[in-house]
C-alpha cells in the first residue's frame, strides 16, 4: 500500500503539493464568463492573460482559431504533467504512466487506421495530430506508419507495437483472444488488421487498460488510492458500456446472434457489473436501454436527460466524471487527484475550444449547450 497519514509526505507530499497547486489554476466560473462575453478571439486572448495560462499565445500569430488555442492549452498541460511525472518516485510514477497509456492507445488507433487506410499517409502531418501526452519515440512513429503491406511488413508491424510502446500489451492480448495462440504468424496478423473493424481493435484495447489500471490501483497500491480510483474506473467503464450500445444500434452487433460479442467488449469492472452489463447487453434500441438502467438512479437520471434531447450523452458523462474528479480533490495522501487533475484540465480545454468556436462561428447563444461546469460552487450536486 502507498504510504498513509504517517509516511506518505515523506515519499509523495511534494509532488501532491504541485498538483494541488495548478489544481488552483483551473479557470474559474467567473473567468469562463467573461471568455463567454468576447467578441473575437483576440479578446479570448487578453482575458486569457488574466488567469493562469498567462501569456501562453503571446507568440501566436494572428488571427487566432479555436485549434490554435486548444493546442497551446494542451502543451501547457503536457509541460505541466511531465514536470509532476520527472519529481514522482514508485509507485506513482508508475501510475502517471498509466495517464499517459490512455492518450497512447488514442494516438495508436490514429495512426493504425490513418496507415490502413492510405499506406502513402504523410507521416509529418499525421504526427502533428497525435495528443503530446501520448507520444511515441519518432522511430516507432515510422515504423507504424510505413509497413509494407505484405506478411513481412505486418510481422514487423506487430513486433513494433508490442516491443515499442507500453500499450503494446493490450495489442498482444486481443490477438491472442481474436485468434489461436500462435498470434506470431504473420499472415494471421495480417488478416486481423486488414478485416476487423478498427472500432472494435479500439474498444478492446480501451477495454484492457482499464481493467489493467483498476487491477493496478487495487493490487499494488491499494489503500485510499485504489478505494476512490476503484469508483473513478467503475464510472468509466460503466459510460464506456452504455456508449458501445448505443452506439451499437444501428450495426450489426445489434443483432441478437451478435449480442454476446457487444458484451465482449465491455469492461470487467464497473458499478453495473456484471448485472446490469447483462441486462443492457441484450437490449435492442433506446426504450429497452432506458428500461435496463431504471435500477440506477444515477444513469437513470442520465438517461432521461439524454432522451428528452438537453443534452449529448456525452456531455452528460463528462459532467459526472467531473463531478467526481472534483470530489477526488477532497482527500488526501492518495494520488486520486493526479488522475482527476488531468481528467479536468481535458474538461476545461474542452471548454475553451467550444467557446473560442461558438466565437468564431458568432453562435454565442450555443455556449452552454455543451459547457461543462467545473468547481461550480453553486453546483446542483454540491447541495
Amino acid at each position: 500500500m502507498a504510504g498513509g497519514l504517517t509516511t506518505f509526505n515523506i515519499q509523495d507530499g511534494f509532488v501532491e503539493a504541485l498538483v494541488r497547486g495548478y489544481r488552483l489554476g483551473i479557470l474559474t466560473d467567473s473567468e469562463f464568463n467573461h471568455l463567454s462575453q468576447c467578441e473575437t478571439l483576440e479578446d479570448v486572448r487578453l482575458n486569457l492573460q488574466e488567469t493562469d495560462y498567462g501569456n501562453f499565445l503571446q507568440n501566436e500569430p494572428s488571427p487566432l482559431s479555436p485549434a490554435m488555442i486548444r493546442s497551446k492549452a494542451i502543451e501547457k498541460l503536457v509541460c505541466e504533467f511531465e514536470y509532476l511525472r520527472s519529481q514522482a518516485a514508485y509507485p506513482l510514477s508508475k501510475f502517471l504512466d498509466y495517464i499517459v497509456y490512455d492518450y497512447q492507445i488514442d494516438n495508436l488507433m490514429l495512426l493504425l487506421k490513418a496507415t490502413l487506410k492510405n499506406p502513402q499517409v504523410n507521416v509529418a502531418a499525421l504526427t502533428e495530430q497525435l495528443h503530446p501526452l501520448g507520444k511515441f519515440k519518432d522511430g516507432i512513429i515510422r515504423s507504424i506508419c510505413t509497413f509494407e503491406n505484405s506478411p513481412r511488413g505486418y510481422a514487423e508491424l506487430y513486433h513494433t507495437v508490442l516491443v515499442g510502446i507500453p500499450v503494446g500489451k493490450y495489442m498482444r492480448i486481443f490477438l491472442n483472444e481474436e485468434g489461436e495462440k500462435g498470434m506470431r504468424a504473420t499472415g494471421q496478423v495480417r488478416s486481423l488488421l486488414e478485416e476487423m473493424p478498427t472500432t472494435k481493435l479500439e474498444n478492446s484495447l480501451r477495454k484492457y487498460y482499464l481493467e489493467d489500471f483498476y487491477r493496478f490501483c487495487n493490487e499494488e497500491i491499494g489503500g485510499e488510492t485504489g478505494a476512490v480510483m476503484s469508483s473513478l474506473l467503475k464510472s468509466r467503464a460503466d459510460a464506456y458500456a452504455i456508449n458501445i450500445t448505443l452506439n451499437s444500434f444501428e450495426t450489426a452487433l445489434n443483432d441478437l446472434n451478435m449480442r454476446p460479442d457487444r458484451q465482449n467488449l465491455f469492461p470487467s469492472i464497473g458499478h453495473l457489473y456484471p448485472d446490469g452489463f447483462s441486462k443492457i447487453a441484450s437490449v435492442s434500441n433506446d426504450d429497452e436501454l432506458g428500461q435496463s438502467l431504471r435500477f440506477w438512479k444515477q444513469y437513470n437520471k442520465i438517461f432521461e436527460s439524454y432522451r428528452s434531447e438537453e443534452k449529448t450523452i456525452d456531455d452528460l458523462f463528462y459532467e459526472k466524471e467531473v463531478m467526481e474528479c472534483e470530489l477526488a480533490f477532497e482527500g488526501q495522501f492518495n494520488y486520486s487527484c493526479f488522475y482527476a487533475y488531468v481528467r479536468i484540465k481535458e474538461a476545461e480545454i474542452r471548454n475553451l475550444t467550444w467557446i473560442s468556436e461558438c466565437i468564431i462561428q458568432r453562435a454565442k447563444s450555443r455556449i452552454m449547450q455543451h459547457y461543462v461546469p467545473i468547481f461550480t460552487r453553486s453546483a446542483q450536486w454540491r447541495s
